[in-house]
């Protein structure tokens, strides 16, 4: 099935729900490495999910309401987010699709009234891709 192909400047957006915690999210933009273009920007090819990196996002969780600092990031892609066949170069596209696997990774732990840190380094959420390629499809 046909689906759309990121291109350098598009957001992975974020899901605020990382298990307990909530996260007050923002997009992170896709910095592709493609040597093939569409119209004059470059396509992203997979391993290109590692260029999206969000710092500074609070978060609570739990009973620890006095908010943390931590950094989003793309933990993996799902199955169809990669193209089966079509390739920039060898390396293959990266599509659309449906949820990548987000990690959000605590800096600076969120804390109870008391005091008492979080104790969790790193929680699992998940996020999709807004594209502004409306033409070009691949599987």
């Amino acid at each position: 099935m046909l689906d759309h192909v990121l291109i350098d400047g598009d957001l992975a957006l974020f899901n605020p729900i990382f298990g307990p915690a909530v996260v007050a999210v923002r997009p992170g933009a896709l910095i592709a490495s493609g040597p093939a273009t569409h119209g004059l920007r470059r396509l992203c090819i997979f391993g290109d999910e590692r260029s999206v990196v969000v710092p500074g996002c609070i978060y609570v969780s739990g009973g620890y309401v006095v908010p943390g600092v931590g950094t989003l990031e793309i933990a993996s892609l799902a199955p169809d987010q990669v193209a089966i066949k079509s390739r920039s170069a060898a390396t293959l596209l990266m599509l659309v699709g449906t949820l990548f696997v987000a990690k959000f990774t605590v800096a600076s732990p969120a804390s109870t009234p008391l005091g008492v840190p979080d104790g969790t380094p790193m929680y699992l959420g998940d996020g999709s891709f807004s594209t502004t390629n409306v033409k070009f499809r691949a599987t």
